[in-house]
């Protein structure tokens, strides 16, 4: 997906949480989107608030990235490999069993 197309899609998403602060969201990149998301980051599959794109490059996951850090979602830049396989864009509520 395009830059503009993954943040439309994260926006849109956000709308659904009722909840339009974002700092109360985090948002990160990745090449492997299970190990991150639910593992590391142990985001419940059921009943919790997220979201990941594909992005077209690694280059417009970083983009997207800096722009909702821009924002004041929670993450930081410098994840991933930089290999250029760095192309999930996820985005998670933060909750009491979620780690950053």
């Amino acid at each position: 997906m395009t830059k503009q197309a993954i943040i439309d899609a994260i926006e849109e998403h956000l709308e659904k949480s009722f909840k339009k602060y974002y700092q109360n969201f985090y948002i990160g990149i990745t090449s492997d989107i299970e190990i991150r998301l639910f593992e590391a980051h142990n985001v419940p599959r059921k009943n919790h608030w997220y979201i990941y794109r594909w992005a077209d490059s690694e280059d417009i996951a970083r983009e997207v990235e800096k722009y909702f850090l821009d924002l004041g979602m929670d993450g930081g830049t410098g994840g991933g490999t930089g290999d250029g396989d760095v192309r999930y864009v996820y985005c998670y509520e933060k909750g009491p069993n979620t780690r950053p």
